[in-house]
């Protein structure tokens, strides 16, 4: 979704860089993101990862063009980051990154409704699904691990545990 809005308000694309979801130029900078769904996403390795992305993605787009001004971006599309500034990156999240990438201060909200009534219809779907299979698997279950009703923790335990 992110990349759909950003592509139309500044022509927004999928970057074919690794790493890298979104770029597009925005007030006379290149835009790298990478977008992930809230702030807490990742560990240190993977923060470091998405860190050395960027560094190799300013590292090309600078080969063809030295003074390109490239701001890098960790855009989060849920949650809060009251410190944006990452030295190296900046990290936008919720309302902050789809601003930046709509230019509406508003658009974090007026998604909701829309994605709301798709996921009411597809939880409906899932949902008989998800019961049907319940019933499939307590009826497996106490066709073999019940004796009466009762659960046989015996068989159960050497089912689960015991070397074959």
């Amino acid at each position: 979704m992110p990349i759909f809005v950003c592509s139309k308000t500044y022509g927004g694309r999928k970057s074919t860089t690794e790493g890298i979801d979104l770029e597009f130029e925005r007030d006379g900078q290149l835009c790298l993101v990478a977008i992930k769904s809230g702030p807490n996403w990742g560990n240190s390795s993977q923060i470091k990862r998405m860190r050395e992305n960027f560094r190799q993605a300013a590292r090309v787009y600078r080969t063809n063009n030295r003074t390109a001004n490239i701001l890098a971006i960790n855009g989060c599309c849920y949650g809060r980051d009251n410190n944006p500034d990452k030295g190296d990156y900046q990290k936008l999240c919720g309302q902050h990154f789809w601003e930046f990438i709509s230019k509406n201060s508003n658009l974090y909200v007026e998604l909701i409704e829309p994605l709301g009534h798709k996921a009411k219809t597809r939880n409906e779907a899932f949902f008989q699904k998800y019961d049907s299979l319940v019933n499939r698997f307590s009826q497996l279950f106490s066709e073999h691990y019940c004796i009466d009703g009762n659960i046989d923790w015996t068989k159960l335990v050497r089912f689960s545990s015991e070397s074959r």
